[in-house]
């Protein structure tokens, strides 16, 4: 795959909100591009910064070969004071007249709701979904649910109100489900090289990264779900037709290839990232599916 170099293409003024990373938006093959750049490493120290840009690639990657609606991604470099930096190019899907709005301005929608759209109990996501009239509900529903499944194949910490969401035309003051976007909290984006051979070395400290953490943003009676937990439970049908519809077509040499054609990643990281999606796979999603095969 051929380097690609951000640094001296045109930039445009758009502003990207976020918490995670700087982001400007520049122009790519006649295209606009939101680019990302990776944030510090908050919780491990040692890293000069996260792998949240490879989270983003890899993650979106995984989505598109699911057939899931997703923004394109692109691996390159930027300088920034004379050093490269890796950095992730989110295609930006919105258009003149077109805007994103996300899954929380729809909650804040719902007037008599006594929480506010950034909210991520689950009943109260469920119940705006049932109530909202906006897009199709069945779409709508099925699409959340996709999206549960797949993070929690993918490990994401971070799909909250604020990174999912809709396309909102003026022009017609029409609305549809927007493509996925925002996987940089996926694949334990902080995990550094020591962290890594610990994981691919010590089952345990395997198994925990499966059974136990990543948890999902959205909350259960409070608490945020443990996405084995919650799926092998097989207790809201709707997730269940998600586990039923997804699991099937994650064919593991397609994702297999992906991450080993993955720009700028040593051996080490593709070989942690493919097991941590191979065992995920393996213990949650295959292993819930044969459960609900057996009823």
């Amino acid at each position: 795959m051929k380097e690609i170099d951000f640094t001296d293409l045109d930039k445009r003024k758009k502003l990207y909100d976020g918490a995670n990373g700087n982001k400007i938006s520049i122009i790519y093959n006649n295209e606009q591009y939101m680019l990302k750049f990776p944030p510090t490493a908050k919780i491990n120290k040692n890293m000069n910064y996260s792998n949240s840009c490879f989270s983003e690639y890899i993650g979106c990657k995984i989505y598109e070969s699911l057939k899931i609606p997703v923004q394109k991604t692109i691996l390159g470099t930027y300088k920034v004071k004379g050093k490269n930096k890796i950095v992730v190019a989110c295609k930006d899907f919105t258009k003149h007249g077109v805007v994103l709005q996300d899954f929380a301005s729809l909650k804040n929608q719902m007037i008599d709701s006594e929480r506010n759209g950034y909210g991520t109990e689950l009943f109260d996501i469920l119940n705006t979904i049932d109530e909202q009239n906006v897009v199709n509900r069945e779409e709508l529903l099925d699409r959340f649910w996709d999206m549960f499944v797949v993070d929690a194949f993918i490990g994401n910490w971070d799909r909250h109100n604020g990174n999912w969401g809709f396309l909102y035309d003026s022009r017609t003051d029409s609305m549809e489900i927007a493509p996925v976007y925002d996987c940089g909290s996926s694949l334990f984006p902080q995990a550094d090289e020591l962290i890594m051979k610990e994981i691919l070395t010590n089952d345990n400290e395997l198994m925990y990264r499966v059974f136990e953490i990543p948890t999902s943003a959205i909350m259960l009676n409070g608490k945020k779900i443990k996405y084995f937990d919650f799926i092998v439970s097989i207790q809201d049908e709707n997730c269940n037709r998600a586990i039923r519809r997804i699991t099937p077509k994650i064919n593991m040499e397609d994702i297999k290839s992906i991450v080993f054609s993955t720009p700028y990643i040593n051996d080490l990281q593709k070989k942690f990232y493919y097991t941590i999606l191979s065992e995920r796979k393996s213990r949650i999603l295959d292993f819930t599916l044969r459960k609900l095969k057996s009823i």
